[in-house]
This record gives C-alpha cells, structure tokens and sequence, in this order.
C-alpha cells in the first residue's frame, strides 16, 4: 500500500551524510516564503505518465513517491539528499507533493488518481463530478460517516477501462474497483454490482 504520512512525520537521515556525500542541493525560500526552491529539482513524466523527478544526468525519471524513501535511485543519489528529505513534505519541492482532504496529511503527487485510497479519505481519488448524494449514509466511502466530510483534492478521470464503478466496500479502494474482482464470489461493491452487473476482466 502507499506511504501515507502525517505532516508531522519525517525518515531519520542520521548516518546517511557519508552514505550520500557531502554535497547538498542548494535550496533558497520561493518568493511566497511558502517552500524551499531547489536548484536543479526538476519534474519529469515517468514512462507510467505520472509525475517523476529527475535525476540530474538528465535522462532518469524516477517515480515521486521514491524520492526520500531510503533508497538511493538515482545514479549518484540526489533523490536522497539531507537538504531534500530532512524535513517532509516542507522541504520536498511542491511538484513532488499532494495534500489530502485532511490538511494533516499528504501524499506523494504520484499517487493521486491511481486508484488506491493512498489518503484514506478518498480525497486523493476522486473525481470532479463528485457530489455527496452518490454516497447514501456511510456506503460511499470507506471510513467515512458522511461524504460531505470529504472534499477532492485532486481531478481524477472516472473509472477507467480497467475498472468498474461502484461504492466499494475495500477500504483500499473508493469509487472503483479493478475489474480482476468482478464475478469472483466475493463482494466488493456494497449493492453488489461487482458480482451481478460487472462484465467481469
């Protein structure tokens, strides 16, 4: 499942200055004050067309969600760096991070609309057509008691080919469901179209 993180939360870094060199990105405050800017910290699409950061050889575009995840992805680990990850989601560059419905919490820009309920609210899944009556009393959205304690926080796409629209009773998944579990005996939508409207994979 994806790494949810209370804004609180940051990876210890103690140790890794040798690990990583001592060279650090050169950050400056943005002129709102809001984040640090980071020289040479760049978005890329990665080749599942999702917001990456790219490694300074200019050519690697790695998912967000593994930059400051621990491991070194990049050729010479700028991913990892002290300057980058001592400090998260503040001292990560905006275009790697989403926030949730719950200012809490963020998310990695990567897991928007990927189906998975990475913020635990959904907020990070749904899409633009919401609206609280396509959730009737707690059946819309796992964990919650109303919709209209969830605001999106992202444009999704409705449901795509892979995937059937339903109010899912999987915590791990919010207005769709991937195909592969229809018509396997199993309910997965709470007015169980997963077992008797769903085309099926």
């Amino acid at each position: 499942m994806a790494m949810l993180l209370p804004l609180e939360a940051k990876p210890s870094l103690e140790g890794k200055r040798g690990e990583l060199g001592d060279a650090l990105v050169n950050t400056t405050l943005d002129p709102s004050g809001a984040r640090p800017a980071h020289s040479g910290a760049q978005p890329c699409v990665t080749q599942m067309n999702r917001t990456g950061f790219l490694c300074h050889d200019r050519r690697s575009c790695i998912p967000a969600s593994r930059v400051c995840d621990g491991v070194r992805t990049c050729a010479h680990g700028e991913d990892e760096e002290e300057a980058l990850c001592r400090d998260m989601p503040q001292s990560l560059p905006g275009f790697l991070v989403a926030h949730c419905g719950d200012p809490a919490s963020w998310i990695y820009s990567d897991q928007k609309c990927d189906g998975i309920n990475n913020c635990g609210d959904c907020s990070d899944e749904l899409s633009p057509g919401f609206r609280a009556k396509e959730c009737p009393g707690a059946q819309g959205i796992p964990g919650q008691s109303s919709c209209s304690s969830v605001f999106p926080v992202t444009t999704c796409p409705p449901c795509g080919p892979g995937w059937w629209r339903c109010p899912s009773t999987v915590f791990k998944y919010c207005s769709c469901i991937p195909r592969s579990l229809c018509r396997d005996h199993v309910q997965h939508c709470s007015d169980w179209s997963d077992e008797y409207s769903c085309p099926g994979p």
